[in-house]
């Protein structure tokens, strides 16, 4: 009878532990088929903002513009037809809500019914105009308006454009360039600064300290790893930011080089603490015939201790770049921001993770800005992904060759 109740018992746990582990793999899928349903539907969105359109007068022979030329030519940096294949002559932007500016209310008609006849004598009226304007209103059937082609934003626009504004009119500017380029200078240095000075503590904790020492140390590193991030980036705004701005006399301190010692100062406990435990579980044995040969306490430690140990850590190095590429709050406080081309660490940048969590809540549902944050979220997910299969492969490697 106990027998049997006992293969009831463990058969029951067994089947709710298969029962936990299939509901969490499907929810892992469905949220990765979810994030990049989501992310590839801004290949469909219209270059233009959607519900709009740009047209241009009958008689100019410019079919299409590219989304980069029709900021410039709003933002006045473009000014001659020219320059974009047409015929030579002063380009004339103009937007929808000029008209209320050209017409009274009277002159419009009852729920300004008569907006698309006046809309068209605008931009027949003027051969080098531009205008912007919502679909609901374009001047259809006339004969001297002629509305622009509009294409998809293209996947080469996202991944290689230098511009991120994404609250652009009439065209957003989707460029993630700057935002990857950033995440992995930041991540980069950061894992630079990280890895030697915790993988130098993790041997001394286990190899070099005496045990007092180590059950003071042990602890208190453990501890700063459950600090939350944005305690660190208070501390990264505050001590730090000022004294790279002094130091370096900097404009301003809120630099990438501010992000990388954050986001190293916060990787250290999650590196430092796996590599210790790693390199702890070597067995003594194997210390002890390491010494017996002749070998010095160094010798043992790069040549037994940490072949032996290379999985563990890999695994502390893996975790310590996740929490560098993955990180958002302390970053987005020290790092300036800034969504432009990063040159060096001197300058601010604005990363990934710190972009989503800052646009995201401002981003309406459904539309490009949105779809395009989700985007941003796949590529990360694939940075992710690299690396940890990259650590895969180099722990295979590591236990392959043996020590």
């Amino acid at each position: 009878m106990k027998k049997t109740l006992r293969r009831a018992a463990e058969g029951a746990v067994e089947s709710l532990f298969t029962l936990s582990g299939s509901v969490t793999s499907l929810a892992i899928l469905l949220i990765i088929v979810f994030l990049f349903r989501e992310g590839l539907g801004l290949f469909r969105s219209p270059e233009v903002e959607k519900g709009y359109a740009l047209c241009v007068h009958a008689t100019n022979p410019v079919e299409a513009l590219h989304p980069a030329q029709v900021k410039k030519i709003f933002d006045a940096e473009i000014t001659d037809w020219q320059a974009l294949g047409g015929q030579s002559g002063e380009i004339v932007p103009f937007r929808f809500d000029e008209i209320f500016s050209l017409y009274a209310d009277e002159e419009l008609g009852d729920d300004y019914a008569l907006l698309p006849q006046k809309l068209g004598e605008v931009i027949a009226g003027n051969p080098n105009i531009i205008a912007f304007l919502p679909q609901q209103y374009l001047p259809a059937g006339d004969a001297s308006v002629k509305e622009l082609l509009a294409g998809s934003i293209s996947p080469e626009d996202f991944f290689s454009g230098r511009e991120w504004l994404p609250t652009a009119t009439p065209a957003p500017q989707l460029g993630a360039l700057p935002l990857v380029l950033g995440t992995l200078l930041v991540s980069l240095f950061a894992i630079l600064i990280a890895l030697p000075l915790g993988l130098g503590v993790a041997i001394y904790l286990s190899e070099l300290a005496d045990e007092r020492i180590r059950k003071l140390f042990k602890p208190t590193i453990e501890l700063l790893a459950g600090i939350p991030s944005v305690v660190y980036g208070f501390f990264g705004l505050v001590v730090l930011v000022p004294h790279i701005q002094r130091a370096l006399h900097l404009p301003v301190g809120e630099t990438a080089l501010a992000g990388s010692l954050i986001l190293a100062i916060m990787a250290l406990p999650t590196i430092i603490t796996i590599a210790e435990d790693a390199m702890r579980n070597t067995p003594k044995t194997l210390r002890e015939a390491s010494l017996a040969l002749g070998a010095t306490r160094w010798q043992t430690i790069y040549k037994v201790i940490i072949p032996y140990s290379a999985s563990g850590i890999t695994a502390a190095v893996v975790l310590g770049i996740g929490r560098a590429v993955g990180e958002t709050m302390a970053v987005l406080m020290v790092t300036g921001n800034a969504a432009v081309m990063p040159h060096s660490l001197l300058e601010p940048v604005r990363t990934i993770p710190a972009t989503i969590a800052a646009e995201l809540g401002e981003a309406p549902a459904g539309g490009a800005h949105y779809q395009s944050l989700f985007m941003l979220g796949c590529i990360l997910f694939v940075i992710t992904m690299l690396i940890n299969l990259s650590a895969e492969v180099i722990a295979k490697k590591q236990h392959g060759k043996g020590f």
